[in-house]
């Protein structure tokens, strides 16, 4: 491999990280003659499925593979989180994650980073060489740095994320064409940074294909009128993956990997309408349109994905659940999840997860008491008004799956059986022969040598 190499202070190897958010590997992994590149990677390296975290959202994913612990060290539950002794939510950015990064730790190593494109980063750091940032940021104008990265970025028309309104139109041709240029000017960026910097560590993340899959994945699945269009999408991506591979210098270890799965989308499910209908939740008003509006009588309430909160007193500022109720009120809403049945009779939650089993660390305080992993065609909603039923679809038809992510090493010593996403950023390190705790991460490497 390699088109260059470059006279360089620093001698430990080098890692280029690909993210592919959303990525199931069962997809390239049994479609080895279309997706030829990927099948060269896994067979020359390692490869495998790996699980995802506690929730499988990418708002909490991406924080929790690119420092290695869990939502309660990152301080990042889901999209929407909630404040510290209120009801009131914020969407957690960049700053709000509270464990260190693994540009962070190679920064501190006396190496350089470029960071593209990774969901939750915004604003963009100054202790990297260059970061635009990804998923939940503004315009290119204010998520890159420094300012000729945002002046060559706004030059060849880069954008941030795809534009997901447009799957919501029956006819997904414009959507899709969208989706290609996302792509296509992502992989320009990119192959002109990993070709220009003097980088140690460079991280990028194509987030398109996770919106493709929630518009096009039981198309997919289920042979849809959109699969050609789906596996064409996915062709181009193994391209790129296959030329990323080609550029880089041999002292460059490839990995490639997704922050979840994917699985076809049958019915989303309106937990804060299931717990109204079923005595657990209540509103002040019938105009109530946030999570404020509850009513002081309400035991539990539901973020996203599939979140559940006890309205606990001194927790909550209206909390109705005293502490010494606490457990039994728990097992209760956690048997009646466990016990929901959809319309085909299908148990919507494949397990529901107790938060001492999920989330360590100093931000256990705005933690789920619950949190259910559903099984698949399942996705999980809240929403706290406009929903009259529990079950309902919308225009997407791809969700996302705690199982079945990604993981590509190109190095034949890696192992990857029973390895989830805390793995990475360890084994990343390891491959730049950076030292760490083992302590520090709630993973491990997964190099046998």
């Amino acid at each position: 491999m390699g088109l260059f190499d470059r006279l360089r202070g620093n001698d430990n190897p080098r890692v280029a990280f690909i993210g592919i958010d959303g990525v199931p590997f069962s997809l390239l992994d049994e479609h080895r003659d279309e997706f030829p590149n990927f099948a060269a990677l896994a067979e020359e390296g390692s490869a495998g499925a790996i699980d995802s975290i506690v929730p499988p959202e990418s708002s909490a994913c991406w924080p929790a593979l690119t420092t290695g612990v869990n939502p309660g060290e990152t301080g990042v539950y889901g999209f929407q989180d909630r404040e510290v002794g209120s009801y009131d939510t914020y969407v957690p950015m960049g700053r709000d994650v509270q464990a260190k990064r693994l540009w962070d730790r190679v920064g501190e190593a006396g190496m350089n980073a470029t960071v593209m494109n990774v969901p939750v980063t915004f604003p963009p750091q100054r202790n990297v060489q260059r970061m635009v940032s990804g998923f939940l940021s503004p315009g290119v104008d204010k998520a890159a740095y420094p300012d000729e990265f945002r002046d060559y970025l706004q030059e060849i028309d880069y954008k941030i994320d795809v534009n997901a309104k447009l799957g919501h139109k029956d006819d997904k041709s414009d959507f899709v064409e969208d989706a290609h240029d996302t792509l296509d000017k992502r992989f320009e960026a990119f192959e002109h940074y990993i070709q220009e910097d003097d980088w140690d560590l460079f991280f990028g993340v194509f987030m398109t294909t996770d919106r493709v899959n929630h518009f096009l994945f039981k198309d997919y699945e289920r042979d849809g009128e959109n699969k050609e269009a789906f596996m064409e999408f996915y062709r181009k991506v193994d391209e790129y993956v296959g030329k990323i591979r080609d550029m880089l210098p041999e002292d460059v270890t490839l990995v490639v990997a997704s922050d979840h799965g994917f699985t076809s989308l049958d019915y989303e499910v309106h937990f804060n309408t299931w717990l109204e209908q079923e005595g657990w939740l209540s509103y002040e008003s019938d105009d109530h349109s946030e999570l404020g509006d509850i009513a002081d009588e309400t035991d539990a309430y539901s973020l996203i994905p599939g979140r559940f909160y006890l309205n606990l007193e001194g927790r909550e500022p209206r909390g109705s659940v005293a502490e010494d109720d606490y457990e039994a009120k728990r097992a209760e809403l956690k048997e009646a999840l466990e016990n929901l049945e959809g319309p085909d009779g299908n148990k919507v939650a494949a397990r529901v997860v107790e938060k001492e089993e999920a989330f360590r660390g100093e931000h256990d305080d705005i933690a789920p008491d619950l949190v259910v992993i559903p099984n698949h065609g399942f996705d999980l909603k809240a929403g706290f008004k406009g929903h009259d039923d529990v079950f309902g679809t919308g225009p997407r038809n791809g969700m996302h799956s705690f199982d079945n992510a990604s993981l590509y090493v190109d190095d034949p010593e890696a192992s990857i059986e029973d390895a989830d996403l805390f793995d990475i950023a360890p084994t990343v390190l390891d491959l730049m022969e950076v030292e760490y705790q083992r302590s520090e991460f709630d993973g491990g490497c997964l190099l046998s040598r």
